[in-house]
């Protein structure tokens, strides 16, 4: 079948058949429904992400052996676009059939009920909306969120101009929270109605099925594009013009503003930014539009859920300067947190505990959108749903005006029940959830196991290295085991007050701010004193002395910016406290950093930041330094070959082990982490017992 192509009058919204009859599933169970699903969710204009849920009734057999109907359906927090088989519950239908006849059921009723329905076990819990599946007497059935549909269910004349488009084969139902209500009346509008093709909800959403999974599937895109097309002849809001001139140094200016905003979000929970100045949002941004519509509530209740009622609207303009926009970022941060609780005390009802009272999406004239979550990946949920709510309210103004739920419907969804045990079946979070890590000389060695033990512990790692190489692949290795934006490689000479300065840079724009440092490049050389050339002793103390302060120099403006404290860790040397033959210039270097770190502790202290050190010994596993010249160079001066040294490290030690970089790393967590809270200037050897480092 030729592609749907429909184009939009804002943003070139192409419509795509994808169906491929060779590589379709045969037969009508649940691999034609997991087809389906996939296609569906490769559009967003036509399901957000997480967002809506699908399903299909095909023959099963029962535990007894008794041929049986199931009733497979999308399990709740499944994305379509990625879900697989195991991704969809199945309940037995001739047993949830009889419910549609009762009178009424409370959320609490459904779910014990559904669960007893189950047919198989080991899968998903079933969608919120499963009913609505099974009340539909159809063999497969789709529940979607197009941006069309979307649009002419959150404008005053939705039901009038569902009734343009469709006439007779289109039944509205006003808006109120799915449940066992909502399935009942859709179930009873198709039932009654045999002429219907589709159902729209109210600032919700999209009902289409079909007798074939293709049928259902061609349905679902021929309804959404005659809304589309209607959309198509629409004339352009009057306010569309961009009344804002974009900032031309965009990042420059997010680098300096960024640090201010998270610290004022980061006082009541984890805040991980995502940063948008795509055309699409600044030509939002920048209308003359942008306040009024941005403020009217979200587009509907799958989108509301994951960047609540409203954005933090900033009303600033380039002209004003950037004292002025950061003044204006804390003034509105703080009322929207006031406003924000207000809120929820209106409309709390008893035992239930308020999150946290920040935005997640921030929009900014000028500059774009600023989306926020407790991880990169819960950010770039919301910043894809922004984008299609912002497609969503144009197109509803240009019908006659944009509407949305009530704030008490708002809340209603916020903090439903049934939303809120969704959030209890997820892992707590991890230590360091939500915060972000920067750690120098993490391409290879003990800064590579560091990088991985914080990201594994919940934290966003920028990998800083001068070997780029090392450091993206280390950094591409953490995204693919840990997920989206884990980490970020970026370069860096310590030596070099304007690098260090955009490492820091590089990842404020990425995250939004720093939590944590590790000071870890190193360098080792070791030789007699006579043998000492002074550019050997000015290149160790350039990169372990200098380095090491221009590093925590940054941090500290940085953390100072925030204002919610930092975390900043020395990764020293046993050679920090004990004496070494033939190793002056890195001994020298690594005692001046032990005793910066204590330093900057007591300058720290006032400012809740704390800054620790952990000293090692020895660790030669994976490391950069010692498969240069540092091993051979050690090995003669304790007269043994290069490959003795290991074992004459282990041999020494109180405890006779091997230090491998895991070890440090843990060390490092340690002090990183709420276990150290209290501790600020400690030392922490890690070395398996070297008495002549034992810290006095």
């Amino acid at each position: 079948m030729p592609a749907v192509d429909i184009r939009a009058s804002e943003d070139m919204v192409t419509i795509k058949n994808q169906w491929n009859s060779e590589t379709a599933p045969t037969g009508e169970g649940l691999d034609s429904l997991v087809y389906r699903s996939r296609l569906l969710g490769s559009d967003r204009t036509l399901v957000n992400i997480y967002g809506g849920n699908t399903s299909t009734k095909a023959a099963g057999v029962d535990h007894l052996g008794k041929p049986c109907r199931v009733l497979w359906v999308k399990g709740s927090g499944s994305d379509i676009a990625s879900i697989t088989a195991g991704g969809f519950a199945g309940l037995k239908q001739d047993e949830i059939e009889p419910l549609f006849d009762r009178p009424g059921m409370s959320d609490e009723e459904m779910i014990a009920y559904l669960d007893m329905t189950t047919y198989e076990r080991g899968r998903p819990r079933q969608s919120i909306e499963t009913l609505l599946h099974a009340f539909v007497p159809a063999t497969h059935v789709d529940h979607t969120h197009p941006d069309a549909i979307i649009a002419i269910a959150c404008t005053p004349r939705g039901k009038e101009i569902m009734a343009e488009i469709y006439g007779e084969r289109a039944v509205w139902v006003d808006y109120i929270r799915p449940g066992f209500t909502l399935s009942q009346q859709i179930g009873a509008a198709v039932r009654d109605n045999p002429q219907l093709e589709c159902v729209v909800m109210g600032k919700h959403g999209l009902v289409t099925w079909g007798e074939t999974s293709h049928e259902c599937y061609e349905n679902s895109l021929r309804i959404i594009g005659e809304a589309q097309a209607y959309l198509n002849a629409l004339d352009p809001l009057d306010t569309e013009a961009s009344i804002v001139e974009p900032v031309a140094d965009r990042e420059g200016l997010l680098s300096r503003v960024l640090p201010t905003l998270r610290g004022a979000l980061a006082k009541y929970g984890p805040a991980v930014f995502q940063i948008d100045s795509s055309a699409e949002v600044l030509d939002f941004v920048n209308s003359g539009h942008a306040k009024e519509l941005s403020q009217v509530g979200a587009a509907c209740p799958d989108h509301l859920v994951h960047t609540k009622m409203l954005p933090m609207f900033v009303e600033w303009n380039p002209s004003s300067g950037e004292e002025a926009l950061k003044a204006e970022l804390l003034s509105k941060a703080e009322a929207f947190a006031t406003a924000y609780s207000a809120y929820f005390e209106a409309n709390k009802v008893e035992g239930q505990t308020m999150f946290a009272p920040t935005p997640r999406v921030i929009l900014i004239p000028g500059i774009g959108m600023i989306s926020v979550g407790a991880d990169a990946q819960a950010a770039d949920v919301a910043n894809q749903l922004y984008h299609r709510a912002i497609v969503t309210m144009r197109n509803a103004a240009r019908m006659g005006g944009f509407v949305s739920l009530s704030a008490a419907e708002s809340f209603g969804v916020e903090y439903w029940p049934l939303e809120l045990y969704k959030l209890s079946l997820k892992p707590a979070p991890k230590e360091l959830a939500g915060k972000v890590a920067l750690v120098t000389g993490a391409a290879s060695g003990i800064g590579r196991a560091i990088a991985r033990k914080l990201v594994s512990e919940g934290a966003h790692v920028a990998i800083v290295d001068r070997n780029m190489d090392g450091a993206k692949e280390v950094a591409d290795d953490l995204v693919a085991r840990f997920g989206h934006r884990r980490a970020l490689a970026a370069h860096v000479d310590v030596t070099s007050e304007d690098l260090v300065e955009e490492a820091f840079r590089a990842t404020v724009l990425e995250y939004g701010g720093v939590d944590i440092v590790v000071n870890n490049a190193g360098i080792a050389s070791s030789a007699p004193i006579e043998e000492t050339s002074l550019e050997t002793w000015n290149l160790n103390q350039s990169i372990l002395s200098t380095g090491y302060f221009l590093v925590a120099r940054t941090a500290f403006r940085l953390f100072k910016q925030q204002a919610v404290g930092g975390n900043l860790v020395f990764i020293c040397s046993k050679n920090s406290v004990a004496a070494g033959k033939n190793a002056v210039a890195y001994s020298a270097a690594k005692a001046a950093e032990l005793h910066m770190a204590r330093c900057l502790a007591e300058e720290g202290g006032a400012y809740g930041i704390r800054v620790n050190s952990v000293m090692p010994d020895g660790v030669l596993s994976g490391s950069g330094i010692w498969d240069g010249t540092w091993r051979a160079e050690r090995a003669a001066t304790y007269g043994l070959q290069p490959d003795q040294l290991e074992e004459h490290y282990r041999s020494r030690t109180t405890l006779k082990v091997n230090i491998l970089p895991e070890d440090i790393a843990e060390a490092t967590y340690f002090f990183t982490s709420s276990a150290s809270s209290k501790t600020t200037g400690g030392v922490l050897t890690v070395d398996g017992g070297v008495p002549s480092a034992y810290v006095r």
